[in-house]
């Protein structure tokens, strides 16, 4: 299944989309690199391609953690990714005022994993119009997002996708439970598989989260063997130097060779 997004037509083959970029906007100059980089691979390889970048980072480890270079900069530089590759935007957002805010960007907003219960967000968000991208809950189960599902529709939008992003695992771990991906689709709308902040570690001691980069390319293959309709990952030309998440994120170097193991199992399944 893929988001309906005005403006976007739906892809005309059966492979699945990537939601893909950095965790933050760093700047207009990296910001436009990985854009453009990720949308060639993408195109090359006939992948749909939905540009990840969130302009702000509200939930962060420590209170001395980035958060961004400031909402109306970043904002604008997600506008002109979006303007001058004509690709769709997606961003987060944590409040009910950032909805709108956000919306005059983006296509897809995004509701961070510890927010998926927030009614009124969850409503604002929906009100706009905009595809609704509601992560899962470390702490929910697959088939309690249907709750959150019905929350968008019931406000009077029809497009609402779902994002699998790991379940807390004792105090500073995460584990996909694949079987989720079934009771998350009956609610007939996408359901994507994050391959990065599944791998998360939080909660470290360091105040900075941890993470397995090495285990991105198994979790996306195992998610596109089980049948998600969409992959999320965070990527960045050097993670270990990246201000937000470096510890989960695959190098951008690698994003061409891994889609392409990973059509393959894609066009083996269908």
């Amino acid at each position: 299944m893929f988001p309906e997004l005005p403006g976007y037509p739906a892809p005309k083959n059966d492979n699945f989309f990537l939601i893909a970029g950095p965790c933050v906007v760093e700047g207009e100059e990296i910001t436009l690199r990985i854009a453009r980089e990720i949308k060639n691979i993408c195109s090359e390889l006939d992948i749909p391609f939905f540009f990840k970048a969130s302009y702000k980072k509200a939930n962060r480890s420590s209170l001395h953690s980035f958060t961004g270079i400031g909402d109306e900069q970043a904002l604008a530089i997600l506008r002109e990714v979006k303007e001058e590759l004509h690709i769709p935007i997606v961003t987060d957002i944590h409040t009910e005022g950032e909805a709108v805010w956000a919306a005059q960007v983006a296509d897809i907003l995004q509701i961070p994993a510890f927010l998926c219960r927030q009614t009124d967000l969850l409503v604002a968000a929906a009100k706009t119009g905009k595809t609704v991208n509601i992560k899962k809950g470390q702490f929910m189960s697959p088939e309690s997002m249907r709750n959150a599902v019905e929350k968008v529709r019931e406000a009077g939008n029809p497009h609402v996708m779902l994002t699998e992003r790991g379940t807390t695992f004792g105090y500073q771990d995460l584990v996909v439970d694949f079987r989720g991906v079934k009771a998350m689709q009956e609610n007939r709308c996408p359901v994507v598989l994050d391959c990065t902040h599944s791998l998360q570690q939080p909660n470290q001691p360091s105040g900075v989260t941890g993470g397995r980069p090495d285990l991105i390319e198994t979790i996306a293959r195992a998610g596109v063997a089980v049948g998600f309709d969409g992959l999320f990952m965070e990527t960045h030309p050097e993670p270990s130097k990246a201000l937000s998440d470096g510890a989960n994120m695959l190098p951008l170097s690698e994003l061409k060779s891994l889609l392409v193991k990973l059509l393959r199992i894609r066009k083996a399944i269908l």
